[in-house]
């Protein structure tokens, strides 16, 4: 059987998570390693072919103190991957530039193992703004087996290196749940905290627009689910926020859905839902994979680009509209338009072209020797 050591982004986000999840249920023949916190075995409980190893224990925490003060970085993970056949770094937002960048850039790379298989998927790179920045990752690119890119502009900027593609976001994959026979009568809105995002002073703008939209639903007759993907991004925060401002006339119109470990919970909660209010990226994703009316608002290029690559027709709203928008323009967008992403469900698994062959031939190989073993 064939160890593949996962880096991805474990900070209990619903769409990286739902990364790692396709990724395995993909190759259920397949081991699958993965350093991260010890509740992870609970995110993944229902996946037998990943091991979760747990990184916050007192022993490693304690192996990465002593390695840090000897200026060792990362030495856990090396071990890994230099135990493992090959590496998957499968995330979406993996390529912001930001700041000490250099020395981030260098600790990661100490713990690639050139000698061995190095697959990169599903990601957007940028934003950047250093030219530096861009040319050291080109450098290294050309050293990576295969590069899978999810959006247009990700890929045009590396298109002249042969070992980079372009597919639709992965989660385009996921095997959604059955929804009911009828949508309930919930409105779902995905939120953020925009200052995490970068989006510095626009916090008290977003909650006072989350909060028109979500009254205006209520008083169409829709209760209204709040959803946060990542605590640790703001997103509960965010939420608390907006019930603020809301008041307590509303409470018993209003659900909070909090993505922890409860993966397949929030899944049910957006299948079942009437219509969606995305702020993050993947709930957009989501939204359109479960054949929802989608109402995007972009708080990163990453999600205008992937709009104009699946030619979304609908309205959205960025940072730069949202004080103009209003709660009408919201609700009849999305009653009359819903997205058929059909071709990008097809084209998703091309994610996987070069994975799939390493894998086949591998197993190929295991099944010839077995035979002139026995022959």
């Amino acid at each position: 059987m064939k160890k593949l050591l996962i880096y991805a982004y474990t900070e209990f986000n619903l769409g990286d998570d739902l990364f790692i999840k396709v990724l395995c249920e993909r190759y259920p023949d397949t081991e699958f390693r993965i350093c991260a916190p010890r509740l992870y075995k609970l995110v993944f409980k229902e996946i037998k072919n990943l091991r979760v190893y747990p990184s916050d224990t007192f022993f490693f925490r304690g192996i990465a103190f002593i390695c840090r003060r000897l200026k060792i970085h990362n030495l856990a993970q090396k071990y890994m991957a230099d135990h493992s056949d090959g590496v998957v770094h499968i995330g979406g937002s993996i390529f912001m530039q930001a700041e000490h960048w250099s020395e981030h850039f260098k600790n990661a790379e100490t713990i690639r193992n050139k000698n061995k298989p190095y697959y990169l998927l599903g990601s957007n790179f940028g934003p950047y703004t250093d030219k530096e920045y861009y040319e050291e990752h080109k450098r290294i690119f050309k050293d990576y087996t295969d590069i899978c890119f999810r959006e247009k502009y990700s890929y045009d900027l590396f298109e002249d290196l042969d070992n980079v593609r372009l597919a639709p976001d992965i989660i385009f994959q996921l095997d959604p749940p059955d929804p009911q026979a009828e949508p309930e009568d919930y409105i779902v809105l995905s939120v953020i905290k925009p200052s995490i995002k970068g989006l510095n002073g626009f916090d008290n703008l977003y909650y006072e627009k989350m909060k028109e939209f979500a009254i205006y639903f209520i008083e169409k007759g829709y209760a209204v689910h709040f959803m946060s993907f990542c605590e640790h991004e703001g997103d509960q925060l965010a939420i608390e926020e907006i019930q603020n401002l809301m008041g307590p006339s509303y409470e018993d119109a209003i659900q909070v859905h909090l993505y922890k470990t409860n993966m397949e919970e929030v899944l049910s909660v957006l299948a079942n839902s009437s219509f969606i209010v995305a702020s993050r990226f993947h709930a957009m994703i989501l939204g359109w994979v479960l054949g929802k009316p989608v109402f995007p608002v972009a708080y990163s290029q990453k999600m205008i680009n992937v709009m104009e690559d699946v030619q979304f027709k609908g309205l959205y709203a960025d940072f730069t509209t949202l004080e103009q928008l209003q709660p009408v323009q919201v609700f009849e967008s999305m009653i009359t338009h819903c997205m058929d992403v059909t071709p990008q469900v097809k084209h998703a698994e091309e994610h996987f072209e070069q994975l799939d062959k390493y894998l086949s031939l591998y197993e190929r190989r295991i099944r010839y020797e077995s035979q002139a073993e026995h022959s």
